[in-house]
């Protein structure tokens, strides 16, 4: 029987595929005890099962290349760490030992025990940390059952899931899924940032997918729309080829957009820069016209090793993004670890309790002036190869950006003496994600070369709501009376100092938002080179005078409804 739920579109496609359900994180599993004698034999079994658990996410991670095993890669590395917590592992070798259970009991045991313990934490991102905990022992269990990965993915399947953890998604494509389906979820979470990079249609928010969708259900998915029909009938059918046809016009028509510039209907041209952190990434923003580099993640040198990176690696590492990019400028960030990306080298803390306030970004550099000296002078020996920014995150203060400027500054006099060919001009940028630093931006705006917003974080710090927290999903969204009138001040700041400011965060990429962000006066967008054409046509057809005319009503909007509805009627996506 034909019927349609609604949830919320994060990564755009359409899918037809058979559903396969795969219900929430609960073992489902009868309390069973053994005989003393075979308790050593079910030791070794559990033991065994979480030793084929890390062979199997070591595998995972070989396959991995590119940008992927970047992004993907610290995921891993958790779940890697949960595997050794020995939290979890003496309880469980306790549990057999002393209560004599069954393997698959006492693992159910102590994952109950220790969300108990996630659950009584004031901390919603700690909260948050549960799902990684219910992934890494649901492999365990599959282990120790002989369902090793999981149910195998079928070419046509469309997976439906209370959740999807980022490391699984690459895994998920290669087996064969076509299209993911959630009942919670945030359409800013990791998890849907990656889906987008993976081009895999992913619907999140489907509250009623799981008592609603039976295994093997036909199904068809729109990961713009939301929309999830089930046991769709001829109509539906007919509409969907329909709709793949014209997706893949749109395809076609986006890649003439390749060599055409990124103009407004009357005129204006505006920037549009991608954020990098693979060689990949960089070859495919010169491929699609890119005016630079708005955003190289550094932080990526750092993660899923033992070592930190020398001045060596680094320098070559940047020195090829530089050449990679043709003359065109490249803004490098310079460290951003902390909070939700931890570092295998213990430069990272592992024990704050709460990191996403705690010692990151710039605060965790300046913290470690040896390493932040390492870092600026490989990137100053590569501003020798073509046009360098230097961007620094999580600022909160005047006091930092001097601090900063005093150091970078150091650096190139020096390399300067040792005959080293570095820019005369090396233009440093703050990156503002502190609501403290936006609102306070004119008390350091004047030693700044450039701003870059990073609203991914600005949204859940103004917020206070944590982007991964699927129960703060629909209060987590950049369409937010009192986000739009704080990016329009900081803009509005940029412009009396005359200096540049770009957009970075996940917003910047959504080509349903460009007439907002054009309206709040944004001439410059940094974003995934996998949107960067779907950006250039939104701004192709939009009129900036008439996008500005209606700022004012724009910033008058009391709700979320009511930006909805004026992006509704100003959207060429909508006309």
């Amino acid at each position: 029987m034909r019927l349609q739920l609604s949830g919320h579109g994060a990564s755009r496609g359409s899918a037809l595929g058979r559903a396969r359900v795969r219900l929430p994180h609960a073992l489902e599993v009868v309390e069973k005890r053994i005989p003393a004698n075979l308790v050593e034999k079910e030791l070794r079994r559990l033991h065994d099962a979480v030793d084929s658990t890390r062979g199997e996410m070591q595998v995972l991670r070989e396959r991995l290349h590119g940008a992927l095993a970047k992004e993907v890669g610290e995921f891993l590395d958790l779940h890697a760490l949960l595997l050794d917590d020995p939290e979890l592992l003496h309880g469980l070798d306790e549990l057999i030992r002393a209560g004599r259970y069954t393997a698959d009991y006492a693992l159910r045991l102590q994952r109950d025990r220790l969300a108990a313990v996630f659950d009584g934490m004031d901390d919603a991102y700690l909260k948050s940390r549960m799902d990684d905990l219910d992934h890494v022992i649901g492999r365990i269990h599959a282990h120790l059952n002989k369902r090793i990965g999981g149910p195998k993915g079928v070419a046509g399947d469309i997976l439906v899931s209370d959740n999807v953890a980022p490391s699984e998604l690459a895994q998920l494509q290669a087996q064969g899924v076509v299209a993911i389906v959630t009942s919670a979820g945030s359409t800013l979470s990791h998890s849907a940032i990656l889906a987008r990079s993976l081009h895999m249609p992913l619907v999140v928010g489907a509250a009623r997918a799981l008592q609603k969708i039976n295994d093997g259900d036909v199904l068809i998915v729109d990961g713009a729309s939301g929309s999830v029909v089930i046991e769709p009938g001829p109509e539906d059918l007919l509409a969907y080829r329909q709709r793949r046809r014209e997706l893949a016009k749109e395809q076609r028509e986006l890649g003439r957009l390749r060599s055409k510039p990124t103009r407004t209907m009357d005129g204006v041209d505006i920037v549009l820069l991608a954020n990098a952190e693979s060689g990949e990434d960089v070859a495919q923003a010169h491929s699609l016209g890119a005016s630079g580099l708005g955003l190289y993640r550094t932080e990526f040198l750092f993660l899923q090793r033992n070592e930190l990176p020398d001045e060596e690696e680094q320098f070559r590492t940047y020195r090829d993004v530089v050449l990679g990019m043709s003359g065109r400028p490249v803004t490098i960030r310079t460290l951003d670890l902390g909070a939700d990306k931890a570092d295998r080298t213990g430069l990272v803390l592992g024990n704050e309790d709460n990191p996403a306030l705690g010692l990151r970004g710039v605060r965790l550099s300046l913290a470690n002036g040896e390493l932040f000296d390492t870092q600026l002078r490989a990137i100053v020996r590569a501003s020798g190869y073509g046009p360098v920014r230097v961007l620094v995150p999580m600022v909160s203060t005047r006091e930092e950006m001097l601090a900063v400027r005093k150091r970078l500054k150091r650096v190139a006099e020096k390399l300067r003496r040792q005959g080293a060919a570095v820019a005369d001009r090396i233009p440093l940028g703050a990156m503002i994600e502190v609501p403290a630093a936006a609102l306070a931006l004119h008390s350091f705006v004047d030693i700044v070369d450039f701003l870059s917003v990073g609203t991914n974080d600005l949204v859940q710090y103004l917020l206070a709501a944590d982007r991964n927290n699927d129960a703060l999903g629909e209060l987590y969204s950049p369409l937010n009376p009192g986000v739009l009138r704080l990016l329009k001040h900081i803009i509005n700041v940029a412009g009396e100092y005359d200096i540049p400011v770009a957009v970075c965060g996940e917003i910047a990429g959504d080509a349903a938002l460009a007439p907002l962000l054009l309206a709040l006066g944004l001439t410059e967008f940094s974003l995934h080179p996998a949107t960067l054409l779907e950006v250039r046509k939104a701004v192709r057809g939009s009129d900036l005078s008439a996008l500005k005319a209606r700022t004012g009503k724009l910033l008058q909007a009391r709700d979320r409804t009511g930006i909805e509805n004026w992006l509704k009627s100003a959207s060429p996506l909508h006309g």
